[in-house]
C-alpha cells in the first residue's frame, strides 16, 4: 500500500462522519410544540367583538402563515412552522366560560408542557390596542381564564393580554365587552394585531422573558 492509499484509509472514517455531521447539523434543531389560544365565543353575533379579540388575533397569525383551521374537538385547530416550533393554533368551541376543557384537552393531546401553552386574552385594565405578555396572574374576573386555571389547576400559565379599554356606565361590563369596537378603535386593533403575531412568534422562538422584554411596551 503506497503513502496516497494509506492517506485514503485513514481519512475516510473521519470523512464519513464529518458529512454525518453536517446532515445532522442540516436537520437543525427538534421541533417544539407551543400551543397558542385565543379565547373567544363562536357564533356570528360574537364575531368581531372585544370580547373576541384572541380570535382575532389567532385568526390574523393563521392568515400570515397561509394556515387553515380545522374543526375539531374543542375547538377550531391549525398546525404552522415558524422555524424550529411548531404553533398550534386553538380558537376553543366552548364558549368562554369553558375554555379550559379544550386547553386541557389540546395540551394533553399533543403533549404540549405548561411552559409551552400561551393564552390570549381581552382585558379591561389596558388601553385599546395595548400588549401585556405574563407568566402567570389571577383571572382578574375573566371567566374564561378563571375556567383554564381550574381545569389546570393553577394559575402559571403564560397569557397574551390585549387591550380593549373600559370606556363603559357603572353595570356596562357585560354590554361593554360583548360589544363591537367603533371604527376609531378598530383602526388601533388592526395595527396592533401584528404586533401581537410578532409576539407570539418571539414568545416560541426566544422563550416568555425575551417576549415580554420586547413586547410589553408596545
Amino acid at each position: 500500500m503506497n503513502i496516497i492509499q494509506k492517506l485514503i484509509t485513514f481519512l475516510l472514517p473521519s470523512s464519513v462522519c464529518h458529512k454525518d455531521c453536517d446532515r445532522t447539523e442540516e436537520k437543525g434543531s427538534p421541533i417544539m410544540k407551543y400551543l397558542i389560544v385565543g379565547l373567544g365565543n363562536i357564533g356570528d353575533e360574537y364575531r368581531g367583538t372585544r370580547h373576541n379579540i384572541g380570535f382575532r388575533v389567532v385568526d390574523a397569525l393563521a392568515q400570515a402563515q397561509g394556515a387553515t383551521f380545522q374543526d375539531k374537538r374543542y375547538g377550531f385547530v391549525c398546525k404552522t412552522r415558524v422555524k424550529n416550533a411548531e404553533l398550534i393554533l386553538l380558537k376553543p368551541s366552548t364558549y368562554m366560560n369553558l375554555s379550559g376543557n379544550a386547553v386541557r384537552y389540546w395540551m394533553q393531546q399533543e403533549k404540549i408542557p405548561l411552559e409551552n401553552l400561551l393564552v390570549i386574552v381581552d382585558d379591561l385594565s389596558l388601553p385599546v390596542g395595548a400588549i401585556r405578555m405574563k407568566q402567570n396572574g389571577s383571572d382578574a374576573g375573566h371567566n374564561g381564564l378563571k375556567h383554564i386555571a381550574q381545569m389546570l389547576s393553577t394559575q402559571g400559565y403564560n397569557r397574551l393580554k390585549f387591550g380593549i379599554g373600559n370606556d363603559f356606565p357603572r353595570g356596562g361590563q357585560v354590554d361593554f365587552v360583548l360589544g363591537k369596537f367603533s371604527p376609531e378603535d378598530n383602526k388601533t386593533i388592526d395595527e396592533k394585531v401584528p404586533v401581537a403575531c410578532d409576539a407570539i412568534k418571539a414568545f416560541a422562538l426566544s422563550g416568555m422573558q425575551f417576549a415580554m422584554n420586547h413586547y410589553n411596551n408596545k
